[in-house]
């Protein structure tokens, strides 16, 4: 039942897609955040619903008049396109451009898309929408990932998607906590309380599912954006007592093996998990000094730990997005990955000035406040993963640019179109007008 499910809303989607190439974008993110096929268990799981939605891309932005935008026309974008050409010259001259052909592949496959979002999108429809399906897709795991903790009284573990990026329990703990800002940006959107309380329900559930999923970086991400969520804030006073009265009932449910385990982050001194960590990081940084442009896609080489580890036997993945960055793509490659998120920074910065001018743009501000609480999550909940290539980031970079564009563009403000009711209740955009039908006089 779940396969023909999910093939029927790729088949659905892909049909639209043929006219609307920015709706197979949603798809596309759809299949790449949330995985559905992975929790099929016939042929949708193997299923190319990915390839197959791309050429409905593909073919509708010829077939179509859709208007396409330059991706160049934003900092955060160039210096993503930048990156991405910086990571092919890498792996190209890297020590086993073979070997690495299929991460190669897996990573150049998630920033075209990342590409085509800045391309596709343009109207405030197609932001929210792109908001939307991608914190809806985490916040359903969130959701899945919350309900379990619960029914197990925190003693089952929670992980991703198998198969994804965010397989790990860390991994998916920091995506997570990474989505909690912006599902709080879709809640401020929305007109009835009702939907404001189903947004709070999830996030609430998304805070357990990373509780339930005893990732000790989860932890600490979830530490850093609270606190600048509530620096950020301008009820300190109130947020605050909220975080503290979470933050107590979380103590006092969780089991012991939870305290336990989260007890461990002051002794990383005798933690394996911890030394290979650190193990990881000072083969990279040694590494890249004979290596400055670094080695292509993957540090993980037993040779490479022998020459330049302190501990060789500990052959770890660098779990960190900036040992990851510098040892697989050298000292630029480290200099433009900052450089994206200082872009995605000040163009968020650049939202919240504009929503606080103009009253009826406020959804600019709440944008700009929670991407740059999401980010800040990314690049502290980052220190301790190898998510370097993960897509959630960059699409949420993808949500400041185009927003940004759109302010910009009062042409593209004043032929804003329309949208269903059910898209205006969810902050879309203004509704169509309802035909009323007049009646027959017999």
């Amino acid at each position: 039942m779940r396969d023909i499910v999910i093939v029927t809303i790729v088949a659905l989607g892909v049909l639209i897609a043929l006219r609307r190439p920015w709706v197979g974008l949603l798809l596309w993110v759809w299949l790449s955040i949330m995985n559905p096929h992975r929790f099929a268990f016939g042929f949708a799981y193997s299923a190319p619903l990915a390839q197959v939605t791309v050429a409905a891309i593909a073919l509708g932005m010829v077939v179509t008049r859709d208007r396409l935008r330059s991706p160049f026309v934003a900092g955060p974008a160039t210096w993503f396109i930048v990156l991405t050409l910086w990571i092919t010259i890498t792996w190209a001259l890297g020590l086993d451009p073979k070997g690495d052909w299929d991460q190669w592949t897996k990573v150049m496959k998630i920033n075209v898309m990342v590409v085509m979002a800045v391309v596709l999108v343009h109207t405030k429809q197609q932001i929210m929408g792109l908001a939307t399906v991608l914190v809806g897709s985490m916040g359903l795991l969130g959701l899945k990932g919350g309900l379990y903790t619960l029914a197990t009284g925190g003693g089952g573990r929670v992980w991703g998607p198998p198969g994804s990026f965010i397989a790990d329990n860390n991994d998916f703990a920091c995506a997570l906590v990474m989505t909690i800002p912006l599902l709080r940006f879709l809640q401020l959107q929305v007109q009835h309380r009702w939907w404001r309380h189903v947004y709070t329900a999830l996030i609430l559930l998304c805070v357990t599912s990373v509780i339930g999923s005893q990732s000790r970086g989860g932890l600490l991400a979830m530490a850093a954006m609270g606190t600048f969520f509530w620096w950020k804030s301008k009820a300190k006073v109130r947020i605050g007592l909220v975080l503290a009265l979470m933050a107590v009932v979380v103590l006092l449910a969780v089991p012991e093996s939870w305290m336990q385990r989260m007890q461990t982050i002051d002794d990383y001194q005798t933690d394996q998990s911890a030394l290979g960590r650190l193990n990881a990081w000072w083969m990279a940084w040694n590494l890249v000094k004979d290596y400055p442009l670094g080695i292509g896609m993957n540090t993980v080489r037993p040779e490479l730990f022998a020459l330049y580890s302190p501990y060789p036997e500990k052959v770890f993945a660098a779990h960190s997005i900036y040992f990851q960055m510098l040892g697989n793509h050298g000292y630029l490659g480290v200099l433009l990955f900052v450089g994206i998120w200082w872009s995605t920074w000040r163009c968020a910065a650049d939202l919240i000035r504009m929503g606080e001018r103009n009253p009826e743009q406020r959804w600019l501000s709440d944008l700009g406040t929670m991407a740059q609480v999401s980010v800040l999550t990314y690049l502290v909940g980052g220190i301790f993963l190898s998510l370097a290539y993960f897509d959630l980031p960059y699409y949420t970079m993808t949500l400041v640019v185009v927003a940004r564009l759109w302010a910009h563009n009062a042409k593209l403000q004043a032929a804003e179109p329309q949208v269903p009711a059910w898209q205006a209740h969810l902050g879309w955009g203004k509704a169509a007008p309802v035909a009323v039908r007049k009646r027959r006089v017999a």
